[in-house]
């Protein structure tokens, strides 16, 4: 039976349980789905769990679509320049409620460009597993604008619009467990 409160401490993701993904339209007609195989965030917990932080950082070059060549086009300085950019850093700067909705801000860097963002959360609880540990759900989405991050390539079509649109929703389902 879940829990309904975080305990107070340091809360480690487990990149077993978790998957940090992001989809985009390409050609205005479908979307891309891709992960990152590699990623990193820790969740501390004080006694108010609304003043919670988090750290986060992807391995860029982790990016996987199921596509070996369009993955090392992305890699590459028409996209992200993983070679320079290694590592995108989230690092929170607040937790409010809006309505129903849980919204946790913070600054993402990608590609050396820092921007505000605001994922929505939701809280999926607390249990304690098998082995004692306690482990504690999340869903986090957002969308960012990838021009804001300096990724401006533009491929437009002859019809209109472009290859690879300029939005890019990014969905996160994180478990963590605390150290204890």
């Amino acid at each position: 039976m879940a829990e309904q409160q975080l305990q107070p401490g340091t809360w480690r993701i487990d990149t077993a349980h978790s998957i940090v993904g992001f989809s985009v339209r390409h050609m205005m007609v479908s979307r891309v789905r891709g992960r990152f195989e590699r990623y990193n965030a820790e969740l501390t917990v004080p006694e108010d769990p609304m003043q919670s932080s988090v750290r986060a950082t992807v391995d860029a070059d982790s990016i996987n679509t199921d596509n070996e060549q369009r993955d090392n086009h992305v890699r590459s300085a028409d996209f992200f320049d993983t070679a320079t950019h290694p590592q995108w850093v989230f690092e929170s700067t607040g937790t409010r409620t809006s309505g129903e909705d849980l919204l946790m801000e913070g600054n993402l860097t990608i590609k050396g460009n820092t921007r505000p963002i605001e994922l929505r959360l939701e809280f999926n609880g607390v249990t304690r597993d098998p082995y004692g540990l306690l482990r504690a759900g999340f869903h986090a989405e957002t969308e960012i604008s990838r021009s804001d991050f300096g990724v401006d390539i533009e491929m437009p079509m002859d019809g209109g619009g472009v290859v690879v649109a300029d939005r890019i929703r990014i969905d996160i389902d994180a478990e963590f467990t605390l150290e204890e």
